[in-house]
């Protein structure tokens, strides 16, 4: 399979299943966009370009095919029988620490943090269960994550500190490592949680939406006050403490702010360095949602967005995208670019309670409760369900040319428009085949200069 198109001057050819990019000019791009549909006669009847010129671009077009960079066969289908029937562990899990929240955001899928139950804080005594069940789950893995979630962490930072000690005690006694992360809307940081954190947090995820007048709309406080000059400066500072690595500012534009590309700039220009702006995740009825007929203007947006990290690389201002990082050289494994995140098999969430469900986005869903920490899963049937789940079994993946690069999106997506894991969400999916055009077309711009 092979997919072309053009973007910012460059025509662009990506063989989807070795994952080779090239980047032609008009008669190699037109050529091959016909090179298996007509003869080379007729080719030089349909194109307007010499004999010669078509002759060449024939010519390169058939060494890239012997290469087996060029119309390759899907070999992934090969492994699918081996990736259903892998043996997997747990890995990570995402600790909701703190089912209750500061904020009240317009749009959080999480309910103000009760998550369809009531408020409530993880107990050091779950928290430490937790650990114990990802370490007897774990098997011979040693590297191992755990994400401080909510509702807001910091609600419950005495524990969050406790649970790591915790985890630190572990690593010694059974040669595991804990990577910790805590994701924090920054209302309660301070100088002590930030040092805490930049001593043994491996990653950050601050939530901002960009500019003022956005953030302050969509992330009011419970008493409905705005939330901006509060916690910018501390994400400055937190930023900069860690060095502009480690971390993510992450943001989530809306139906209200379509030009989330300014949010994404006007977040470069205060200095931050990783950044991440999510689509929101709404029904139709939600007056914030995004509809199908905003896609045009979304896709402009990253256009913008990927037009500027050109030129502040070239500028020597560089910043990263979350959405535009992706690896053609090395990239994940054929597991992982077959069934993505690994919710429900290798990653699992763990509620205030104990309780275990495949991600963070199914917490509530009480038909997708899997177990709990102090007895373990007792609901293989999903697992088994989420095992299953790749891009073969979704019909909507299989001849998308960006299907080992999403992994089949998100199942928690695809279930709540769908009502089934093996589905594909239709609005995440077209955003999901723009940004990897995006960040194709980066990498060809980037690699041009260098050679230049």
């Amino acid at each position: 399979m092979v997919h072309q198109y053009k973007n910012n001057g460059y025509n662009i050819v990506l063989d989807v299943c070795s994952g080779a990019v090239h980047v032609v000019d008009d008669v190699t791009y037109d050529v091959i966009s016909l090179y298996r549909q007509v003869d080379p006669e007729t080719m030089k009847e349909k194109l307007p370009y010499g004999p010669e010129e078509i002759g060449e671009a024939c010519a390169e077009v058939e060494e890239l095919i012997k290469e087996g960079l060029l119309f390759t066969e899907d070999t992934y289908r090969d492994y699918i029988e081996e990736v259903n029937n892998r043996k997997t562990v747990v890995k990570a899990l995402c600790l909701h620490i703190a089912h209750d929240c500061n904020l009240a955001c317009r749009y959080c899928f999480a309910g103000e943090g009760e998550y369809k139950g009531s408020r409530s804080l993880m107990s050091l005594e779950v928290g430490r269960t937790a650990l114990d069940f990802l370490v007897a789950s774990s098997g011979n893995r040693r590297n191992l994550e755990v994400d401080f979630f909510g509702g807001e962490p910091t609600l419950n930072f005495q524990v969050v500190k406790e649970i790591v000690a915790y985890g630190r005690e572990l690593e010694k006694k059974h040669d595991k490592h804990f990577r910790f992360t805590l994701t924090t809307n920054g209302l309660l940081v301070n100088d002590e949680i930030m040092e805490f954190c930049n001593r043994e947090m491996d990653n950050v995820v601050m939530s901002i939406d960009g500019r003022k007048e956005v953030h302050d709309y969509m992330r009011p406080t419970r008493g409905g006050k705005p939330s901006y000059d509060v916690i910018l400066p501390k994400f400055l500072s937190f930023a900069q403490s860690r060095n502009q690595k480690r971390y993510y500012v992450r943001g989530t534009f809306t139906r209200r702010n379509l030009d989330f590309s300014e949010d994404v700039i006007h977040l470069a220009d205060l200095g931050f360095e990783q950044i991440s702006m999510e689509p929101v995740v709404g029904l139709p009825e939600e007056t914030y949602s995004i509809r199908e007929e905003d896609l045009p203007v979304i896709f402009r947006e990253y256009d913008k967005i990927a037009g500027e990290i050109i030129r502040r690389e070239k500028e020597g201002r560089p910043f990263n995208f979350f959405h535009f990082m992706i690896d053609l050289t090395g990239g994940p494994c054929v597991a992982k670019r077959l069934s993505g995140c690994g919710s429900g098999t290798e990653y699992l969430a763990v509620t205030p309670q104990g309780d275990l469900y495949p991600c963070h986005q199914f917490v509530g869903e009480e038909e997708f409760r899997v177990g709990d920490v102090f007895h373990g899963i007792d609901r293989r049937d999903i697992c088994s369900s989420f095992r299953a789940c790749n891009v073969y079994t979704k019909k909507k993946c299989r001849e998308c040319f960006a299907r080992f690069y999403c992994s089949g999106g998100c199942a928690a997506n695809a279930w709540k428009f769908h009502g089934d894991i093996n589905e594909a969400c239709d609005l995440s999916c077209e955003m999901e085949r723009k940004r990897v055009e995006c960040a194709i077309m980066i990498k060809a711009a980037l690699a041009e200069e260098r050679e230049n």
